[in-house]
C-alpha cells in the first residue's frame, strides 16, 4: 500500500468518526458550531495519525528496499514472494523448531540400552549353553576313559576260553553282560575305532610297532594290540596297532 492511499484511508475513518459523534449529539442546532469545531480537531488529529503512520510505512519499506539491495534482492519480488508462500512467513516467524522433547529421547535412550541388553544377554546364553556342552562332554570322557580297562578285561577274558569252556552257562552269561555293556555304551555315543585292514591315521591310531609284509599294503594296519574308542567323534582312547610296510 502506497501513502497516499494509506493518508485517504486515515481521512475517510476521520470524517466516519465525526459524523458518527455528530449524529449522537442531543442538539445538533445549538451545538453546531462546537461539533463543527471538535470535527476539524478530530480530522486533524486524525490526519497527522495517518501521516506519522505512513512515514512509519515508508521508513519500513526504505529499510526492506535497502536490506534487500544490499542482499542482491528485489523488494517487490521479496514481498510477492512472502505473499504467495504462508508457510515461509510462517517460519520466519516462529522459527525452526526440530529439537526432540526430553521425553521422546529418553525413550530412544532407554529403547537403545534394552536392545544392547538383550543382546549381551543372548551372547551370554549361547555361551554359557557352549561351556555347559564342553564340560559334559569333558566329563564323559574322563569316566568312560575309566570305564574302558573293564571292557578290555571283559574281552580278554573271553578271548581267553576254548571252545568247550565258551559252551558253558558261565561263559555265556559273561558273554550276554559284555554285549549289554557295550550296546550302553554305544547308546551314549562311544563306539570302537576300526583298525585292523585300514589305512595307518595318527589321529586314531598309535603305531607301537612295524612290519614288512608283502601281503598287505603300504601303512596297512596289520594287528591291534589294544582297542581305541571315540565318543561323540571325538578321540577318547587311541587304538594301539602294528603297521605294516
Amino acid at each position: 500500500m502506497s501513502k497516499e492511499d494509506m493518508v485517504k484511508e486515515a481521512v475517510e475513518e476521520a470524517k466516519a468518526k465525526a459524523a458518527e459523534e455528530a449524529a449522537k449529539t442531543e442538539n445538533p442546532e445549538d451545538n453546531e458550531g462546537e461539533a463543527e469545531g471538535k470535527d476539524t480537531q478530530t480530522i486533524s488529529e486524525n490526519m497527522d495519525e495517518a501521516k506519522s503512520d505512513a512515514d512509519a510505512a515508508e521508513s519500513v519499506e526504505n529499510d526492506g528496499a535497502a536490506d534487500a539491495e544490499d542482499s542482491g534482492e528485489d523488494p517487490q519480488e521479496t514481498d510477492s514472494a512472502e505473499e504467495n508462500n504462508p508457510k515461509a512467513e510462517k517460519k520466519k516467524l516462529f522459527g525452526k523448531k526440530n529439537k526432540k522433547d526430553k521425553k521422546d529421547e529418553k525413550i530412544d535412550e532407554l529403547t537403545d540400552r534394552l536392545t544392547r541388553q538383550m543382546a549381551e544377554f543372548d551372547n551370554f546364553r549361547k555361551r554359557t549353553e557352549k561351556e555347559k556342552a564342553q564340560m559334559y562332554e569333558i566329563g564323559a570322557k574322563d569316566i568312560i576313559e575309566k570305564i574302558l580297562p573293564v571292557v578290555d578285561n571283559f574281552e580278554r577274558g573271553l578271548a581267553s576260553m576254548n571252545e568247550e569252556e565258551k559252551a558253558t552257562p558261565f561263559a555265556e552269561g559273561m558273554e550276554k553282560i559284555y554285549k549289554q555293556f557295550m550296546t550302553t555304551l554305544e547308546g551314549i555315543g562311544v563306539k570302537p575305532i576300526e583298525a585292523v585292514g585300514q589305512e595307518f591315521n595318527p589321529d586314531f591310531h598309535n603305531a607301537v610297532m612295524h612290519v614288512e609284509d608283502e601281503e598287505l599294503g603300504e601303512n596297512i594296519i596289520a594287528e591291534e594290540f589294544q582297542k581305541g574308542y571315540l565318543y561323540r567323534d571325538s578321540v577318547v582312547r587311541h587304538s594301539m596297532v602294528k603297521v605294516a610296510n
